[in-house]
């Protein structure tokens, strides 16, 4: 055989061609996967009016701050269940945004809407910035409220750089002395004045007959706003006051363009049908072997008792097994459940046993988890059967999916 006949035969070996195959295969695998998730996949950070973004005029830095008062904090891709009615619910619209995209949300608790402000271009030099090029007009500033608070409401803004200290209408102080540039207000009939500036103009109120509050200048509580002591203090006080007490804060993304969509790859790659795309995966995969090599089982010359770690853990379980002992092992994969979706979603660290379990039920019903967790734990503690272990081990493990898909 030649030198050229001998790398001909090298090159198309067996073993060659079956990498490309298994390299191709992985690579559609990616490639699949990226496109179903792709909207999710994003960091938002791309100097947006949102709580993803980083920028000035974005409002990132906020979920951040509430998330380290202790405050459980969501952000919402999809649409909104009935439990999360006990939640603040905070819109960020742009000016594009159409009334009816906000009344199409339905959610019947507090709800707070933050107008737009700034007029802001993305800074090439530094992605995630923008570069603000002047103030939106205030006709545009009020489109995304309906049409009735639009002719009742007039948006005010200062033409100076001021030194505050916001109140309430009783006269008492609200967060610290901040600088704000070119302070908007709102006024009208329909408002009702919740917080309100040195010259007693309302800076944030709430209308008469949707109970819906709307606070007129967004710097207060943006990134921009956050980056002093003083104006984290305000933003703080901002929100407490239209916050119910213990209750979650939920940042929509829907209005921003981040909205979970569903298509068939997606719905293939997740429960229930994520059970039949693993099936016929592994029978894709089994023919392919069973094509590339011999048939028939390879003869076992492995050790009778493995050693090292995976030995350990068989045989560990060999003798849990054997004591009959598997249903007592519900109740602490339940605790360990509780103590994994605590620290996911930001739970306070204070709270005792009790207390716990009741937050994580409450945060439970805002996300629309099919089970609470004091439920599963009783289920947990009801465990008689390997199969009844089975069955809460798979409960808690889609509660802890639903407690925690939301948080990207």
């Amino acid at each position: 055989m030649s030198r050229s006949n001998r790398a001909a035969s090298a090159a198309f070996s067996p073993t060659v061609i079956l990498v490309v195959l298994l390299v191709g295969m992985v690579s559609l695998a990616g490639i699949g996967v990226l496109s179903a998730y792709a909207p999710e996949l994003k960091s938002g950070n791309d100097g947006g009016t949102h709580a993803l973004s980083r920028s000035s005029v974005g409002f990132g830095g906020l979920t951040v701050l509430l998330r380290n008062l202790g405050a459980p904090v969501l952000l919402n891709r999809g649409v909104l269940t009935e439990t999360s009615d006990e939640s603040l619910l905070v819109l960020t619209p742009r000016p594009d945004t159409k009334p009816e995209q906000i009344k199409d949300i339905k959610h019947y608790g507090a709800t707070l809407v933050v107008l737009p402000k700034w007029n802001a271009a993305p800074d090439p030099n530094h992605p995630g910035w923008v570069r603000t090029a002047g103030l939106i007009p205030a006709e545009a500033a009020l489109s995304p409220l309906n049409a009735d608070l639009r002719k009742t409401s007039k948006l005010t803004t200062r033409s100076d750089r001021a030194r505050l200290v916001l109140r309430r209408p009783n006269g008492s102080a609200l967060g610290a002395p901040v600088e704000t540039m070119q302070l908007r207000t709102l006024e009208g009939p329909d408002w009702i004045p919740v917080v309100i500036d040195d010259q007693g103009r309302s800076v944030l109120a709430m209308d008469r007959k949707s109970r819906i509050y709307v606070l007129a200048d967004p710097d207060l509580i943006s990134n921009g706003g956050l980056k002093t002591l003083a104006g984290a203090r305000t933003a703080r006080d901002l929100i407490a006051i239209v916050r119910p007490s213990g209750a979650p804060v939920v940042f929509d993304l829907t209005l921003n363009g981040f909205q979970r969509s569903r298509n068939l790859l997606r719905l293939m790659l997740e429960p229930p049908l994520l059970g039949l795309t693993l099936v016929l995966a592994a029978l894709a995969a089994l023919a392919g072997f069973h094509a590339a090599v011999r048939f028939g089982a390879p003869k076992d010359r492995s050790r009778i008792i493995a050693l090292g770690k995976r030995g350990l853990a068989d045989n560990t379980a060999g003798l849990v097994r054997l004591a009959r002992r598997e249903p007592h092992m519900a109740v602490p994969y339940a605790q360990i459940m509780r103590a994994a979706v605590a620290r996911a979603i930001g739970a306070p660290r204070a709270l005792d046993d009790a207390a716990l379990d009741a937050f994580l039920d409450r945060v439970g019903r805002t996300v629309g988890a099919q089970h609470a967790y004091s439920a599963l734990v009783e289920q947990a503690r009801a465990a008689k059967t390997p199969g009844d272990l089975i069955k809460v081990a798979a409960a808690l493990y889609r509660w802890n999916q639903e407690m925690t898909r939301g948080r990207q």
